[in-house]
């Protein structure tokens, strides 16, 4: 080859090169990392796998259709136990990498709390959206760091509290995990009774990362409450309901969002979960009423296919949605501090029939709560 073909030659891939990767065109990246920290061991195991399926089916959707300007979506995915400690660390380590683009669906009042207290969200500056909880102390004092899919759990308390007073009951016991989350409930329920001029019938705590709820059950037995209103897990709440039923309990029985209905049901059978409300955060999704219930529901078909509709992965398929229209939004070349910018422009934006609304000084995207009552099949009903 000639001394003047080389040449042409070099001068060739020189200006391919400034075109792919040079000031012509900005560079795209080939993958958009989305890490989430959650629970896939430990209580809330069963409530993890469904936020990390509810996640990914939406992300297997977007990647199997072109992407995010042309860029895939990396899932990664690392379990927690439900430790704070763990989550702490876990999170430090995924936001070392340079490629984490946003944080997505973690789990636990106390757990991102704690990321708050640190400083890790802020040192990070990544945008955290959906995190599977409603504690008030991540939302006030206001914070620019998590973008919350769900109303707080003192907008859930206080559509329970109404719910039991206007049915005429007025003697209100709490049982509550005894941690940020459950304290958060609690606090909640105590306001909502408070404005009626009411007062706890009883305070029944039991420990985090257990099912030991024989001094609870002892302490709402003792008190001859109406309504029993609890703010625990799946292994917790079934342990209570089976052992409160079994010793002549006949409180009418409310739990916050958290649960999983069937997960109640195989713990603490039937006839202790029967008739027992949950407040829920998102729609309906077993009745495809919407556009954005079908296409859940048709998405967990084809990427899941055996599992079952569940409020735990819809709610966080929706956060999905949510965290897929800000990359959209922040373009090509998605930056932390750009997601961040992307998700603070969805002011009324709809998902398909539910509607998230965020801004500058907003970060609460809804305040839907609706009560929904297991039926005597086991089934989840309106």
């Amino acid at each position: 080859m000639n001394t003047i073909s080389r040449k042409w030659i070099s001068a060739g891939l020189t200006a391919l090169l400034c075109l792919v990767g040079g000031a012509s065109l900005p560079l795209r990246a080939a993958e958009l990392v989305v890490a989430q920290v959650a629970p896939l061991s430990g209580v809330l195991a069963s409530t993890g796998k469904q936020m990390v399926l509810g996640g990914q089916i939406y992300f297997d959707h977007i990647n199997a259709t072109g992407g995010v300007h042309g860029a895939r979506i990396k899932h990664l995915v690392v379990d927690d136990s439900y430790k704070v400690d763990e989550t702490v660390r876990l999170t430090r380590e995924v936001l070392a990498r340079s490629d984490v683009v946003a944080l997505f669906g973690f789990a636990g009042t106390a757990n991102v709390g704690k990321l708050l207290s640190e400083g890790v969200l802020e040192a990070g500056g990544a945008a955290l959206v959906a995190p599977y909880t409603g504690g008030e102390v991540l939302r006030k004092p206001f914070n620019p760091w998590i973008f919350h899919v769900r109303a707080g759990y003192a907008d859930e308390a206080e559509h329970m509290v109404k719910q039991v007073t206007t049915l005429g009951m007025q003697r209100v016991a709490v049982m509550y995990q005894d941690d940020a989350f459950g304290k958060a409930g609690l606090a909640g329920v105590e306001a909502a009774l408070a404005s009626r001029s009411l007062k706890l019938a009883a305070m029944a705590p039991y420990e985090r990362n257990t099912d030991n709820v024989e001094a609870a059950v002892k302490l709402v037995s003792a008190s001859d409450a109406q309504a029993v209103i609890m703010i625990s897990v799946n292994r917790s709440t079934a342990a209570f309901a089976k052992r409160y039923r079994e010793t002549g309990g006949g409180a009418q029985l409310y739990n916050i969002s958290v649960v999983d209905p069937a997960e109640l049901v195989k713990l603490g059978g039937l006839k202790n979960l029967h008739g027992l409300g949950i407040s829920q955060v998102v729609p309906y999704p077993y009745a495809p009423n919407t556009a954005v219930v079908r296409e859940y529901q048709a998405l967990l078909k084809k990427y899941a296919p055996g599992e079952l509709i569940n409020y735990t992965s819809f709610e966080e398929f929706l956060g999905a949605k949510v965290l897929v229209e800000a990359l959209r939004r922040a373009g090509p070349s998605p930056t932390r501090a750009k997601v961040v910018k992307a998700l603070e422009s969805m002011e009324r934006y709809d998902l398909g029939g539910t509607q998230i609304d965020y801004s500058a000084v907003n970060r609460i995207g809804s305040r839907f709560v609706e009560v929904t009552v297991i039926g005597g099949a086991g089934k989840l009903l309106k």
